[in-house]
């Protein structure tokens, strides 16, 4: 039976829901590897907060993209390779931000590294959230 627009917006609100639920758990489990290896990194290489970040972002990259590929936007159309080009857009823009803001707070302040990357990692993921939503992983017909 054919759904009808009032139809496709109430079967829209609890996709949205679930998308939300899914990313947070997929987005905190990236965070998370984000956070370890920068940690690790710091702790058992003596490796600078700041090039450690770029090991961490990369490890969680992975981790983030094939959570929101398979269960985040899960049957969102796009092809895998389309998707993971936007999302790498996406997540290296977000990565940008996260060490420019990490090196603002590294060098102005006298916190904990990782209490300051904890506070930068919490602060991006709202944009990538709606960044991947409404394009990384959204179906284009030219695809």
């Amino acid at each position: 039976m054919p759904q009808t627009p009032h139809d496709a917006q109430i079967t829209h609100a609890p996709a949205s829901r679930g998308h939300a639920a899914w990313f947070l758990a997929v987005g905190g489990a990236a965070t998370l590897v984000h956070w370890g290896v920068v940690v690790a990194l710091v702790e058992t290489t003596a490796a600078r907060p700041l090039p450690a970040n770029l090991v961490g972002w990369l490890v969680a990259f992975c981790v983030s993209f094939a959570g929101h590929h398979a269960l985040t936007f899960r049957g969102h159309g796009a092809s895998a390779s389309a998707a993971a080009r936007r999302f790498l857009v996406v997540s290296a823009s977000g990565f940008a931000v996260n060490q420019l803001a990490y090196a603002l707070l590294l060098s102005r302040t006298s916190q904990s590294y990782a209490l300051l990357l904890g506070f930068v990692l919490a602060g991006v993921a709202a944009a990538t959230y709606v960044a991947s939503r409404w394009w990384a992983f959204r179906h284009d017909r030219q695809e």
